[in-house]
């Protein structure tokens, strides 16, 4: 058997073995039980009309799911912190499990630092010495909810505890008696909660009379309700079928009226929010849940997803979510955990749009709302507001890489920097933009949006350039202007219809070439100095369109900038040097690959030119001289550095061939109008 035999055979093999593995689905089976009648009246109901009793529970269920545990500072700080957010019931850990637990509910009570209007919840197992322990911890404690549970499910009965229906009930009606009686010694008369534990892998009547038979022991009131907790401890089943189970429980539990109905779901098949959802309108009351969904396994369910899906149904979540991402840096700090970047919400991500289709909906979705909104949110492809939760625009909505398109090329534009790019303009643009991020393969700050156009529609000069131009009013407007061409000077005059016109004719004249001026549009800034104007030229030769823009506090000088590098591009394609002539792209490449040391003799060795004939074929060409090519693929390289790395100045001033700084500060400032750390600042922020 040859090796290429025995490679297809091996894959066959290893194939056949993985779907007999899947096979193994014959060993699953359905491990809930359902209601013993129909409860389907939470399907009448279209929504969530207000919210539950928030209890976290990140101080517990989510830090006993940590790698590392939260230490005292760090759970004190996450403790504020949901305090500030507004948690009025916040289940603090399991003060009898270790005396770090211990410690940090010690420290709440006798350092006074739980608010009256907050109370602190605790876990006990129904067995003597661990609730007497936890008494211990919360004396003093002004509000307090105590926690019992015990496991309930027919799979924890028969192979963990071994013990009947019946001795499982007892032991919850005894840990029920046993908290009457600690209450009764420390006088205190604390809300007491009963969790059946794995309730979902418990058949629903016998859970309803363990729940009961807790119920009757401690006999609430109106004004010292209990709490019934149904958790999801594992997820078990399909959402519909908890909310069938949550409204059995509802409608039969004994003094309904004095009893808050609780959930508490975990994710295990990715439906925790589903499950709360459902459950509530299927009668519960509370919900225990955690920040960002931490917890045991796959997590417990995200109270924050649960808020910001009732806010988003302009409900009142009764949280204060509006600086998701300053929780967000807390809730990293003190859990070592890192919030998923597509989580609702949450992530970084979820607000962003990178499809070129998305983008322009939502920038036409926000200039409607702006111009014809009744203040309702409505914007496509935003379920909300993503400034209502602490995110912004520039960063967090349109991004900007290869699948982006024309219309979020021009928001960011317009957003960061006041440039209102023409419609007619926006698709070449946006091409120009998407193709930088193609060949770099990374995402554009917009920074770098803005660096792409300013280098490609305001200073693109390769040919030539206006630097000065008079005006006369005589027969119309007479214009004199200065080209400045191959390194000469040369003034130029005629006459037009308006200034524009004027300078228009007087570049037809110069070069001998014709165009149409189509497009002519100018706004003010409204970035940086409201003193300068933003003009944007469109000329059309032989159906055609190139485009050129300029500022300048003279709209005159501005315009003039603009046509001049529309004009310029014309004269780049006309020469079609960029695209046709194979030995000068050879020249280029040999010029980027070897910028750091390369002089017109390599050129001429490399090429079998002479050097007089490389440098006049480059200004030909190129409209630079061979010293500039140089000079442009260095500060290429440098740019690059500067905006992708944290290597320094001096080190990117090696890197980019210049052996003194200095000098490289200098080039690059004249070059950009900026020192090189100043470019980098800005093309990070």
């Amino acid at each position: 058997m040859n090796r290429r035999t025995k490679a297809v055979t091996g894959a066959y093999t290893e194939n056949r073995n993985r779907r007999l593995n899947m096979k193994n689905f014959e060993h699953y089976k359905r491990g809930y039980y359902m209601p013993p009648e129909k409860s389907v009246k939470w399907v009448e109901k279209e929504y969530i009309d207000k919210a539950p009793i928030w209890c976290s529970v990140d101080l517990r269920d989510g830090n006993q799911a940590l790698i590392v545990p939260m230490n005292l500072d760090e759970k004190l700080e996450f403790f504020k912190e949901l305090v500030r957010i507004g948690f009025k019931e916040i289940e603090i850990g399991f003060p009898a499990a270790s005396e770090t637990e211990y410690e940090f509910c010690r420290t709440l009570i006798e350092k006074n630092m739980i608010p009256d209007d907050v109370t602190i919840q605790v876990l006990t197992q129904a067995r003597p010495h661990i609730i007497k322990k936890t008494f211990e911890a919360i004396d003093g404690a002004k509000h307090a909810i105590v926690h019992l549970y015990n496991s309930t499910s027919y799979a924890q009965r028969t192979q963990v505890f071994k013990k009947s229906k019946e001795e499982i009930l007892q032991l919850a009606v005894d840990g029920a008696k046993l908290l009457n009686q600690m209450a009764e010694e420390h006088g205190v008369n604390y809300p007491f909660e009963y969790s059946p534990e794995s309730f979902t892998g418990t058949e629903i009547d016998y859970a309803l009379d363990v729940c009961n038979a807790v119920i009757k022991e401690w006999k609430p009131t109106p004004d010292r309700k209990v709490i019934i907790n149904l958790p999801a401890t594992v997820e078990m089943s399909l959402p519909h079928v908890y909310a069938s189970q949550i409204e059995y429980m509802s409608e039969h539990l004994i003094d309904r009226e004095n009893v808050i109905l609780s959930l508490h779901p975990h994710n295990d098949r990715g439906c925790g929010v589903a499950d709360a959802e459902l459950g509530i309108l299927a009668g519960a009351d509370r919900i225990e849940g955690t920040l960002f969904g931490n917890g045991e396994r796959t997590g417990n369910v995200d109270i924050i997803t649960l808020a910001m899906n009732m806010f988003t149904h302009g409900v009142d979540p009764e949280l204060d979510l509006s600086d998701i991402p300053k929780l967000t840096e807390l809730y990293e700090r003190v859990t070592n955990m890192h919030v998923y970047e597509r989580s609702p919400y949450t992530g970084k991500l979820v607000f962003a749009a990178f499809s070129g289709s998305h983008q322009d909906a939502i920038a036409k979705g926000m200039k409607y709302r702006k111009d014809q909104g009744d203040g309702m949110w409505t914007v496509p492809y935003l379920p909300l507001n993503p400034e209502d939760i602490g995110r912004k625009y520039d960063g967090d909505v349109i991004r900007i890489n290869s699948q982006s398109g024309k219309g979020g090329v021009a928001y960011i534009l317009k957003q960061s920097f006041g440039i209102n790019v023409p419609q007619q303009m926006r698709e070449q643009v946006g091409y120009m933009v998407k193709q930088v991020s193609d060949e770099e393969h990374k995402e554009l700050s917009p920074e770098w949006v803005h660096s792409i156009f300013t280098d490609n529609y305001v200073d693109f000069h390769p040919y030539f350039t206006i630097p000065e131009c008079h005006f006369k009013q005589v027969n119309g407007i007479f214009a004199e202007a200065v080209i400045l061409h191959n390194d000469s000077t040369r003034k130029v005059d005629a006459n037009g219809n308006g200034r524009l016109d004027a300078v228009s004719n007087i570049i037809k004249q110069y070069f001998d070439i014709s165009f149409e001026l189509t497009v002519y549009e100018e706004h003010a800034l409204s970035h940086g100095s409201s003193s300068k104007a933003m003009a944007y030229v469109g000329i059309t030769v032989d159906g055609s369109m190139f485009w050129g823009a300029g500022v300048d506090e003279d709209i005159i000088k501005a315009s003039i900038g603009a046509l001049v590098v529309a004009v310029n591009h014309y004269l780049a394609t006309k020469a079609d040097s960029h695209v046709k002539d194979e030995r000068y792209i050879a020249m280029l490449n040999f010029i980027q690959a070897n910028y750091k040391t390369v002089s017109l003799a390599d050129m001429a060795a490399q090429f079998n030119l002479t050097e007089p004939y490389i440098s006049k074929y480059i200004k030909e060409k190129s409209g630079k001289t061979f010293g500039e090519l140089v000079t442009n693929a260095k500060m290429k390289k440098a740019r690059t550095l500067l905006r992708n790395s944290i290597t320094t100045v001096e080190n990117i001033a090696i890197e980019a061939g210049y052996q003194n700084v200095e000098h490289f500060n200098r080039q690059f400032k004249k070059l950009y109008g900026m020192t090189p750390l100043e470019y980098r600042n800005s093309s990070t922020k």
